[in-house]
This record gives C-alpha cells, structure tokens and sequence, in this order.
C-alpha cells in the first residue's frame, strides 16, 4: 500500500526539508527555550519543511483516507491497547519512512532530535510518528502522552497539514497548564506548516472537535531503543 501511494504523489510534492535558513539554528534554540521555560511551545516551520513537502505530505494521507488505509487509534499500546470512541475518535497510519516525503520528513524529525539533545540534554534516543486523519465530529480528550515515570516518550510534536484552516473549522489542540490542569495556557489551530512540541509526561492537552476533516503528523522522542509493538 505505501509503495502505490508514493507512486501517486507527484514528483513535484517530494522536495526534502531546508534547514539552511536565515538565522541558522534559531528555531532550535526557539524550541529548546520554550520547553525549558514552558513545557510546550507553538512554531511555523513552513519554510523550513518547504510548501512542497507540506504538500506531498497531505497528498499521501489523503490517500491513505480515501482508500480507508487508516485504522481506528485506541488508548495505551501493545495488549494494553483499548478503542474507547469517547476517549478519541481519529484514525491512523504508522510511518516508516520508505516514501520520498516521509524519508524527507524524518530527516527534519531526526534535526529535532538531535538539537534537543544538544541544548537540553535529553537523551533521545529514537523517534516513531504516525498519520492523524479526524473527520467532522471526531476528538481526542484531554490526556497526556506517556505516564509519569516511564521515560519511554519525552517529547511529542505535532505537524499540521490543513490550508486555509479557520477557527470555526474546530479541531484545534488545546494545551492545559502543567502545574494546574484545569487551566487553559494555549491554543494551537492546525495550519498546515504549523508545529507543535510538549514534554510528554508533563503537558496535559486535548484535540477539540472537529467541524472538517483535519490531517496532522503526531510524533514522538523516546528515551528507550528497543520499539514497543504497536
């Protein structure tokens, strides 16, 4: 399937990333300052990621939706694993990096990798990623991505890949202040180009409902080297 979806993303929508930006590695030390300061911050990286990228990107997922490639994502991982519809309702495709657009992708991940580790220390050790598809109507309530003490996921980000995406379109990521979780601290609409990144452990959030259909890479840093089942 991944291998006649990458046949059916044009040539034109596979150029890599462009991190010889003006300013250098700003944007790192931009990331590494806000989960310092605030556990979590917002960036565009659409000139870094090129629009090209950004389109090839949603080309495939939209593939991968319109031939119903995505399965339903659940709650907790390998036999722990649950389909709780009132927990979240979006659905979802693993990436493994064997298209030009995901290769150039994880190319970009594995520069967020590495800077973090170099400023901050974190020792990241591998990263996983997958598709997000949610159509009218579908959530994710509010949660956090790894539980306290595992230190398997450290730090999530989320790419988003939706033009022209208005605030009454829904669907957006809703941050909650890690030291009082009731109280909302950000909102992040899911332009395409847009990123965000939190600490995994700390950062509760939550994908309010959607009114269109919404596509976005989640991924995530992790502390461990062997993978866990999926």
């Amino acid at each position: 399937m991944i291998d006649q979806i990458a046949a059916s993303v044009p040539e034109s929508c596979q150029a890599g990333v462009d991190l010889s930006t003006p300013g250098g590695d700003q944007w790192l030390d931009d990331l590494a300052d806000g989960l310092t300061e605030h556990g979590w911050m917002s960036q565009d990286v659409s000139v870094l990621l090129t629009p090209s990228l950004l389109k090839g990107l949603r080309s495939e997922v939209r593939i991968l939706d319109r031939t119903e490639a995505l399965r339903k994502a659940g709650v907790g991982r390998g036999q722990d694993l649950l389909q709780d519809r009132s927990v979240r309702r979006d659905k979802i495709a693993w990436l493994q990096g064997v298209t030009p657009v995901q290769a150039a992708l994880f190319e970009f991940f594995e520069s967020v990798r590495l800077g973090l580790n170099e400023r901050l220390f974190l020792g990241l050790k591998r990263f996983e990623a997958h598709y997000a598809t949610y159509h009218n109507g579908d959530f994710y309530r509010r949660h956090v991505d790894s539980f306290q003490g595992r230190a398997s996921r450290v730090v999530s980000l989320v790419l988003y890949l939706n033009e022209g995406w208005q605030e009454a379109d829904g669907g957006a990521l809703q941050i909650f202040n890690r030291e009082n979780e009731n109280e909302v601290c950000g909102v992040v609409l899911p332009l395409a180009g847009r990123m965000a990144l939190f600490m995994s452990e700390e950062i509760p959030h939550e994908v309010l409902p959607a009114h269109r259909t919404r596509y976005s890479v989640a991924c995530w840093f992790r502390c461990d080297e062997v993978p866990l089942p999926l």
